[in-house]
Formats: C-alpha cells, sequence, structure tokens
C-alpha cells in the first residue's frame, strides 16, 4: 500500500481572474478571464500528495452550498478519503484571486465552512490520524485547531510538517516542539523570525532563528531562487528547475504535498526536496491551483531544459 499522508486543512472555491496587472488601492481594472476553481491550502496539498503517489485523507469543512458539493467531489475524483471532511451550515470558503501578464498573484481569503473546523471535530475521526504515516496542517483554519492538530499528531509519533500559511505574525510558542519540518516561504519565514528574508545567507539566518525557537527542521522555499534546508546542524540550498512561469498559485502547495509523499514513500529529505521542486516547478507552467498540479508520472519525466 502507498504511505498514507492526512491533511488536516482549508478548502477554497477559488474564483480567479487574470489581469494586465494587480490594481492599486482604489483603481479598477479590467480584467482577461474569470474561472471557478477548487483550492484552498489544505485541498492543494492533499491532492499534490495523491496525485504524487500517496494514500492521502482529508480533515476539514464545507459549506452546504454548491461549492461545497464541488470542493468534496473534486477530492473524490483524485482518490482521496473523504470521510472526514464535514458539511457546515453557511458557505465553504473562498479565495478571491488576481493574477498578472508576469504570473504573480494577490489573494483574499474568506474562511467560511472552514472556520467550523474545531479541535473536538478532528477529535471524532482520530483514527484517520492514527492511520496516517505523515500528518500536514497549514493556517488557513482557526489557530486552536492547528495547534490542537501538531500536538495530537505528535502524540501519535507521526511525521509532523506544517506549512504555516498565511502567516503575518509569530506562532504560538508552544506549536515548534511539535513540528518536524516547518515549511514557510520567505515572507512567512520573516513574519514567524522577525528576520528579513531577501537571499540565501538571511534565509539561514531565518532559519536558524526558527530552529532556536524549537522547530524541528526548517525548508523555506525562495521561488525561483529554490529552497534552503536547515536542520540545526547545517544548511543546504536547493537550485529550483528552470521553467517558463505561467501562474504560481498552488506552487508551495504542490511542493509540500510532493515532499510530504516523497517522505511517506522512505525517500532521503534532499531526495523528497528535489522532488517537491520539481513538481512545483511543473505546477507553474500552468495555470490554476488543482488544475495544476502534476502526476507522478510527469515528475518523473521531468528533464531540465
Amino acid at each position: 500500500m502507498p504511505a498514507k499522508v492526512v491533511v488536516i486543512g482549508s478548502l477554497n472555491m477559488d474564483l480567479v481572474t487574470r489581469a494586465p496587472r494587480l490594481p492599486r488601492g482604489g483603481e479598477t481594472l479590467i480584467g482577461e478571464s474569470f474561472a471557478t476553481v477548487s483550492g484552498g491550502k489544505g485541498a492543494n496539498q492533499a491532492v499534490a500528495a495523491a496525485r504524487l503517489g500517496a494514500q492521502v485523507s482529508m480533515v476539514g469543512c464545507v459549506g452546504s452550498d454548491a461549492y461545497g458539493n464541488e470542493l468534496r467531489e473534486a477530492l473524490l475524483a483524485e482518490q482521496i478519503d473523504c470521510q472526514a471532511v464535514s458539511t457546515v451550515e453557511g458557505s465553504s470558503g473562498v479565495a478571491l484571486i488576481v493574477v498578472d501578464d508576469n504570473s504573480q498573484n494577490a489573494i483574499v481569503i474568506v474562511a467560511g465552512a472552514n472556520g467550523a473546523l474545531t479541535p473536538s471535530l478532528i477529535g471524532c475521526f482520530d483514527a484517520v490520524l492514527q492511520a496516517a504515516d505523515v500528518i500536514i496542517c497549514q493556517l488557513e483554519v482557526p489557530d486552536a485547531t492547528v495547534g490542537h492538530a501538531l500536538k495530537r499528531a505528535r502524540e501519535l509519533g507521526k511525521v509532523v510538517i506544517l506549512n504555516p500559511a498565511p502567516a503575518s505574525r509569530p506562532l504560538p510558542a508552544d506549536w515548534y516542539a511539535n513540528i518536524d519540518y516547518l515549511i514557510p516561504n520567505e515572507n512567512e519565514a520573516s513574519a514567524l523570525s522577525g528576520l528579513p528574508v531577501d537571499s540565501q545567507q538571511s534565509a539561514q539566518a531565518a532559519a536558524t532563528r526558527l530552529i532556536e525557537m524549537g522547530a524541528g527542521k526548517v525548508i523555506i522555499t525562495l521561488g525561483a531562487e529554490g529552497s534552503l534546508f536547515a536542520d540545526g546542524k547545517g544548511y543546504a540550498h536547493f537550485s529550483a528547475p528552470t521553467v517558463k512561469a505561467v501562474d504560481t498559485t498552488a506552487a508551495g502547495d504542490t511542493f509540500v504535498g510532493g515532499f510530504a509523499a516523497a517522505l511517506a514513500a522512505g525517500k532521503s529529505e534532499a531526495e523528497a526536496i528535489r522532488f517537491g521542486q520539481i513538481a512545483a516547478a511543473l505546477s507553474v507552467t500552468r495555470a490554476g491551483a488543482q488544475p495544476s498540479i502534476p502526476t507522478l508520472s510527469e515528475v518523473q519525466a521531468f528533464k531540465t531544459p
């Protein structure tokens, strides 16, 4: 059987428009296209792990609206176990996304049903967590829920990954001891550490600070500049594959899901990072969140240009 990855987190319907550039405050732009795409950091990471070889279960909430049905069906189509995806009264989570001609994006999230994922609800599905090899969390559900999930995952002796996204402030201090792999991007690493992150050297300083705060190991994703790995003993920089970017939406989620799937399958940390980077590189060559995530065969066939 494939290794088991459990993702605890958000499911959002992404409302995506493309425009020549991101609007300034008070400005109205004429958009070029619009689409609704299944997303949410939790669901994206679940889809990535499933397409990249893992057996995956999702723990989260959707609303009683039409989006809720679509979000669930999108996961089921990927053979993801949805027994722990609960339907609650009201609207599903949504993300309003603008993508510009340089493939950069700006996102506004409305939590909706994601706010109903409580520690007690996670407790109803403890058997799902017990069956996991790797458990992944993010920050698009309530903080109390994330803290509970991290603690329970540590109690169960699972490999624990936290993708602290979106992060605008330091994490609760007692979370760090429960995290095996903390995977922020540059902005998130800066917000958590209080240090600027704009180079490999500054990323090393931020990673050192985060390990001092209690994280087991840190992987800072640096976009086109690759990734920095730190474990308290040293650092390793991994260069990113060179591709032509179309849309960076879900690239970080693809990396996290790919890294988790490879790690759960017994790959070394270095192999898992390179695997995640190839998956993320392929994802930015396509538009959308979940539609952009590659399959295992595509990653295995990838050749650096």
